[in-house]
């Protein structure tokens, strides 16, 4: 190499390495090793966050799907451990076809303790769904409603994940109760909800009085609104995969 381009060499290299190493984290990050295995494409998915990890120290995950900036939706499954069947309108919705018209946010397992144990409760032996900081109660049993308001390591991150998303609308979905509930602050929304999901309209008591659920802390914090959705005991995969998914996303005006 002569002398003139030795001299452009060293005066470009300063200027071109902070590209190159760019360049080069990009292609790490876009193509994974040979031997890691390839993770199946999932279109809709725009990307996933960690929004806190359980009693049990499994992750929960948040996948974001939809249009970014149109109006924002979360869909909630697995509160409940024993409960998981639900999960497969939001894994139908994570792993199909890219959704459109709507800002998209779905939590299949938000329990992941009690998944794992086929419980109702978290590993700490409490039920999320008493635990958050609206009108709670202490109670005990099936109904374990923590130590204290807020206490558990899930309460605090979907807390914190539903204040820093505020989506216009958060369906929580549940199991055996079959109906959609109207003790919200509009009940014409789970009127709509319940006929796009065939479910009966109902209102829900839990056994006396609702205390401490993330609805009621959503819908009291909160502008928009959030609605318990309860299907069957042993509702349709192919139901729930199919047909519900779809007349989900047209009550939002979404579409695939």
């Amino acid at each position: 190499m002569g002398r003139m381009p030795r001299v452009l060499a060293k005066l470009l290299l300063p200027l071109l390495l902070p590209l190159l190493l760019v360049v080069g984290l990009l292609d790490l990050v876009a193509s994974p090793p040979a031997d890691a295995g390839a993770a199946p494409a999932r279109p809709a998915v725009l990307g996933v966050s960690v929004i806190g990890h359980s009693a049990g120290g499994r992750p929960i995950r948040a996948w974001h799907l939809g249009t970014p900036g149109a109006r924002k939706v979360v869909l909630v499954s697995t509160m409940h451990g024993d409960e998981s069947r639900a999960a497969e309108v939001l894994t139908s919705l994570r792993d199909g076809r890219a959704v459109r018209g709507i800002d998209l946010w779905v939590v299949p397992t938000y329990n992941p303790d009690g998944k794992a144990r086929h419980t109702r409760q978290n590993a700490r032996g409490v039920d999320l769904n008493r635990n958050y900081p609206t009108s709670w109660r202490r109670v005990g049993g099936r109904y374990d409603s923590g130590r204290a308001p807020g206490s558990e390591p899930e309460t605090k991150a979907m807390m914190r994940f539903l204040s820093a998303v505020r989506p216009a609308y958060v369906v929580s979905f549940h199991q055996p109760l079959d109906g959609v509930d109207t003790l919200t602050k509009h009940p014409a929304f789970s009127r709509r909800l319940a006929h796009a999901l065939r479910l009966p309209v109902k209102t829900f008591s839990c056994n006396g009085g609702c205390h401490g659920t993330m609805t009621m802390w959503f819908n009291k914090h909160f502008p928009g609104q959030a609605v318990t959705a309860e299907f069957g005991a042993h509702p349709s995969r192919r139901e729930l995969r199919g047909p519900v998914v779809r007349r989900l996303l047209r009550l939002f005006h979404a579409r695939r």
